[in-house]
């Protein structure tokens, strides 16, 4: 059987899409051609990147707002650059939760004056800092809403006169939200959407064209609208696998359904995690992430036992980020509810023999 997957990103995807995927690398369409050396600007791939960002917007509940879906390319890490190009005029506003959000600081601070409002970095980003004012003279203010190394989530979202952009890589489509309450979100598809290599922008059209400098055509959001996000050749297989699983999602019920699968599975892990004497929770308690799960052992000697245990149970992907340590448990929505079952018997079964 297939493993039970945590892993981090690139993370699990449902199996009817890398079936679909796969038939379609081989023969698309049933054209006799793969869809990875057919010419991008073909019908039956515009059809494709149209109805992936028509997708997006739908299941957003986006559609007919004045926003934009687009797919393009250099990761979340790009955004962080291309964010602060388009948008950055003189001043914008930065919430710090984790290493994301520290990078993003970094390259936007190339642009212009930066305010960091609140940062959870004290106690090694391990909380979502509250009650932090937001300058009314800023461009725009940007958050993480999910931290993939800290395991931490922002629950809510403030109110702000401002823009506001939100890094949504690690839990886009994973819950409900008023999501007109971004003017621009983007998100890495590798977490929840498909494999590397093309990540998701959202983006109010009215917020662009306001700033000063010239702005190099590969890094403008107005140049991809403008050529329906098909400026240069686009990522072709990642785009059309995030096509396939936002298929998926609309089918099972969209992100209505899928939340309430992720509160279960997240409730399954928590709930062991606080009762068994083994583990220790890393995030504070009110910011856990539905996504990601950290922990530690309480006692580092069970340490080999326990990675041996959960490797003998088809567990893959358990091991902390390498800055953090301890584990991490992904659990994305096409992680399957009897997954997470697998890792909380290996847990008691760890106290059992302990």
């Amino acid at each position: 059987m297939k493993k039970h997957n945590f892993s981090a990103g690139p993370c699990i995807l449902p199996e009817e899409v890398l079936q679909k995927a796969s038939e379609a690398v081989i023969n698309f369409n049933n054209d006799n051609l793969s869809l990875i050396e057919i010419s991008h600007r073909s019908k039956p791939f515009v059809e494709v990147i149209e109805k992936a960002r028509s997708l997006a917007l739908e299941l957003l509940g986006l559609e007919n707002k004045g926003y934009k879906a687009l797919f393009l390319q250099g990761g979340a890490s790009m955004q962080f650059l291309m964010v602060a190009y388009n948008l950055l005029n003189k001043k914008a506003a930065y919430l710090n939760t984790g290493t994301w959000s520290s990078n993003a600081i970094k390259e936007a601070k190339l642009f212009g004056e930066l305010v960091e409002v609140a940062s959870s970095k004290d106690k090694n980003f391990s909380y979502i800092p509250k009650g932090y004012e937001i300058p009314t003279d800023v461009d725009y203010f940007h958050c993480t809403s999910n931290n993939t190394i800290f395991g931490t989530q922002m629950k809510s979202f403030p109110e702000t006169s401002v823009p506001m952009v939100c890094d949504m890589s690690s839990d886009i489509f994973s819950r409900q939200l008023d999501f007109s309450k971004f003017d621009l979100i983007y998100a890495g598809a590798q977490k929840n959407m498909g494999p590397a290599g093309t990540t998701l922008v959202v983006v109010k059209e009215d917020i662009l064209g306001k700033v000063e400098r010239q702005i190099p055509s590969m890094l403008n959001y107005q140049m991809f609208i403008d050529k329906d996000s098909m400026f240069n050749t686009p990522p072709v297989f990642p785009v059309y696998t995030s096509m396939l699983t936002l298929e998926w999602l609309k089918d099972l019920g969209g992100i209505e359904f899928i939340e309430k699968v992720n509160e279960k599975k997240s409730a399954l892990l928590y709930n062991e995690i606080d009762r068994n004497p083994l583990f220790k929770g890393v995030a504070a308690v009110e910011d856990r992430s539905h996504m990601n799960a950290t922990f530690t052992l309480t006692d580092e000697s069970l340490q080999a036992k326990f990675d041996t245990m959960w490797q003998e149970a088809n567990i893959n992907g358990l091991h902390g980020h390498r800055s953090v340590g301890g584990y991490r448990a992904s659990m994305y929505n096409a992680l399957p509810l009897y997954s997470v079952q697998a890792l909380v018997d290996v847990m008691q079964e760890l106290e059992r023999i302990s």
